[in-house]
């Protein structure tokens, strides 16, 4: 073969190589096993089978890496009730594969767990990432939306523009880059409403999360307590532009900029078909 042929080949080949290189997307979960209610009440909780492993595994099947990470690198929760093949279109045969996906990874493993803290991400650099998720479960409400390090991810990831996608109640973690997200989130949950902060970077964003509508039609599932607050509602009031599907837990995926947010669970397909079109 003559030389600039060859030479033409290899540029050829490392190009293909550069373009097929395996993204490090990291998922973020929740820390929390329960939910804090009115009243006092507790709703154990976590995250929800299919939001994390549906994405997930579709990720992995295209080669890319995952790094796992929860605010204090504490093994996150399965909730428990959303191990059940309604939540995989009544397909057992595809719940026992999630479900298997989830065990080989050992995330829920007190002892072997590959989860990080996201005191470590920060060390090991945001750079070396080039997505991230958040899936849902109720367990963002309780500890995601004011975790000061997830809003440092997330501001980080906004300034470049690099894909973050977030499902279910897990947009409600975008709170956690509000100026004083704490403030915000008690005056929402005392009084119903909540002053608008200046400067919150996804202020006139574009995005869905499970609306009221349908928290109201899982009500039962809080076994009788209610909610502090719905995200919905907490989202609207902090200046993001709420858009919801027309009929309840049908899949509904909103992109704007950088954001890639779901409704419910049934979106979580819908937010991995473009967390993987913007990783190509």
């Amino acid at each position: 073969m003559k030389p600039f042929r060859t030479l033409a080949l290899a540029t050829m080949l490392g190009l293909i190589t550069l373009n097929t290189q395996a993204a490090n997307i990291l998922v973020v979960l929740s820390d929390s096993d329960h939910l804090d209610l009115k009243d006092g009440k507790v709703f154990p909780t976590g995250f929800y089978l299919n939001e994390l492993m549906q994405p997930v595994k579709r990720m992995l099947d295209a080669g890319h890496q995952i790094t796992f990470a929860t605010p204090d690198g504490k093994a996150p929760t399965l909730d428990k009730s959303s191990d059940d093949k309604m939540y995989f279109n009544n397909d057992d045969a595809a719940l026992q594969v999630h479900r298997a996906l989830l065990q080989k990874l050992q995330l829920t493993s007190s002892s072997q767990s590959p989860v990080i803290s996201l005191a470590r991400a920060e060390q090991m650099g945001y750079d070396r990432f080039d997505a991230l998720y958040v899936p849902g479960g109720h367990a963002p409400m309780q500890d995601l939306l004011t975790d000061k390090a997830l809003g440092k991810v997330l501001k980080a990831f906004h300034a470049k523009n690099k894909p973050t996608a977030l499902v279910c109640h897990g947009p409600v973690a975008l709170l956690s880059t509000l100026p004083d997200a704490a403030t915000f989130t008690q005056q929402l949950a005392s009084k119903g409403h909540a002053s608008l902060q200046a400067g919150w970077i996804y202020s006139g964003y574009r995005m869905t999360v499970i609306s009221n509508a349908e928290e109201e039609k899982a009500k039962a599932l809080l076994n009788g307590g209610e909610m502090k607050f719905y995200p919905q509602t907490a989202l609207e009031q902090a200046g993001g532009k709420f858009s919801s599907n027309k009929e309840p837990f049908t899949p509904h995926v909103v992109t704007d900029r950088e954001l890639i947010t779901g409704q419910n669970p049934a979106s979580a397909n819908g937010v991995a078909d473009e967390i993987l079109k913007r990783l190509n």
